[in-house]
């Protein structure tokens, strides 16, 4: 269960359980409040626990794990001295421990990687703007397989698949997040794994156009310049308030999570701009529709 203040400032397990990533998030949080509330430095509750005002700053950003002599004497420094609030602390963080399905992966997959699919599993809303390929989140494994082969060992690249399906669970569950994808028209004519793969890839984001929690938009060439300047990047929202969005950025050996204010204020305002500089979700699907017809076309001449 994730864990909300109530009216004493102390947890109470209100809502399902959403993964580990976004557990570690939701308890730092009660514990930076807790820590704020009595005016407590993070320099001294990092002595608290024998560690490093840098030790709490990871901890209340949800950037490790938990360890149940450090919530403890966290919660003795804070005043949480009523047997059950303690408890209630104590069993989230075991929660929060607890390894996501992406951790059977982990020889494949970079932290910073899995902190993402934690976070991805978790949120409620899902914005996503890709400059060059399908995002990955609408990728058939097919495509995956082509994208996923360049730069990795082959041995691997079935396992890389797998973990790229598993994360799509997400789009079909029972209750499934908002995805709104903002696709350059660069993606369709770039014709990854061939024309017949790529045809494949058209026909699966019509399809997953129609479902009612996904939109699906072209930016056309005919947009003409635009504020993403062929920056891929993804903005994730969670239905617990004390969550905040995070902005998501990829590069090829690391991963930037953003959730400062003015960070926020700027991608969401870039998004947006984007958003309505892409053509209607309709007027996507046909030009999908167009492309895809195209390649039946050119895998025929072959």
């Amino acid at each position: 269960m994730i864990a909300e203040p109530n009216d004493d400032g102390l947890v109470q397990s209100v809502v399902p359980e959403q993964g580990p990533t976004v557990l570690r998030i939701a308890l730092g949080g009660q514990l930076r409040k807790l820590r704020e509330s009595c005016n407590i430095t993070r320099e001294a509750a990092g002595d608290a626990i024998r560690g490093s005002h840098a030790k709490i700053s990871r901890l209340e950003l949800g950037r490790t794990g938990f360890k149940e002599r450090d919530i403890r004497d966290l919660l003795t420094l804070y005043g949480v001295s009523d047997p059950v609030e303690r408890e209630r602390f104590l069993a989230l963080a075991r929660q929060a421990n607890e390894p996501g399905w992406w951790h059977r992966y982990s020889d494949l997959l970079p932290s910073w990687f899995g902190t993402y699919l934690g976070l991805e599993q978790a949120a409620n809303k899902i914005r996503t703007y890709e400059a060059h390929l399908v995002p990955g989140l609408l990728q058939t494994p097919e495509y995956a397989r082509a994208v996923l082969s360049l730069g990795n060992d082959n041995a691997d690249t079935e396992r890389r698949v797998a973990v790229r399906q598993r994360r799509q669970e997400i789009l079909h569950r029972t209750d499934p997040p908002i995805v709104w994808a903002v696709i350059d028209e660069a993606a369709l004519h770039r014709p990854v794994g061939g024309p017949q793969v790529h045809r494949e890839q058209m026909e699966h984001l019509i399809a997953l156009a129609g479902l009612p929690n996904v939109t699906l938009q072209v930016l056309p060439y005919s947009a003409g310049e635009h504020a993403a300047a062929g920056s891929s990047f993804s903005i994730l929202r969670f239905a617990q308030p004390e969550l905040p969005d995070i902005v998501y950025l990829e590069h090829l050996t690391s991963a930037l999570y953003l959730d400062r204010r003015q960070d926020l204020a700027l991608y969401l305002s870039v998004m947006d701009r984007l958003s309505v500089q892409a053509l209607p979700p309709q007027k996507s699907v046909e030009m999908l529709a167009s492309y895809a017809e195209g390649l039946v076309t050119t895998t025929g001449q072959h």
